[in-house]
């Protein structure tokens, strides 16, 4: 069963955020709603179990709200990709380029190994800069990335398209 009206209904446009002339996909009404949030992470899970993951790894901060709940129901670890300077051991860094400016992920050396398979979850698929981020830093470690999933996709903006050799997913496809 399909859910997308039930997520449109519950992603809020913000416009000018951060900055005048981006529309923000805002998910907290989602997450506030439990039957929705739930369906989320179903559906999520869902798209990515014949992969066959042995980490979901989440980018900082929404990711991480979606990481957990998906890597229990999959039965594996999480993996944080966070902000500079949040994580205690050594760490690689990787910096990119957002729609609306720079911006820097880092992930622990150690966080997986040559034998993993990863997925990584983020709340919105946009130009696809945090996403490659993401899947440079996982295969600096050796680890496989199988696949990336997202609440919101905004195909026009071609993220997708940057993320060669990783099966994406996304529960919805806005059109601004």
């Amino acid at each position: 069963m399909s859910h997308s009206r039930i997520y449109e209904d519950r992603i809020r446009d913000v416009p000018d955020f951060p900055k005048p002339g981006i529309v923000f996909k805002d998910i907290t009404p989602l997450l506030a709603d439990v039957k929705a949030f739930t369906a989320a992470i179903e559906d999520l899970v869902a798209a990515v179990r014949d992969l066959q993951p042995t980490h979901v790894a989440g980018i900082e901060s929404r990711g991480f709200l979606l990481a957990g709940p998906m890597a229990e129901r999959l039965e594996v670890g999480v993996i944080p990709l966070r902000k500079p300077g949040k994580l205690p051991c050594q760490t690689w860094q990787e910096d990119y380029t957002l729609e609306y400016g720079e911006a820097s992920l880092e992930i622990h050396q150690d966080a997986c190994a040559p034998t993993d398979r990863i997925v990584v979850v983020d709340d919105l698929l946009a130009t696809g800069g945090t996403a490659t981020a993401a899947v440079h830093l996982i295969r600096r470690t050796g680890a496989e990335v199988v696949g990336a999933c997202f609440v919101v996709e905004l195909p026009f903006l071609g993220g997708r398209d940057l993320l060669h050799g990783v099966e994406v997913h996304s529960l919805i496809e806005a059109k601004e």
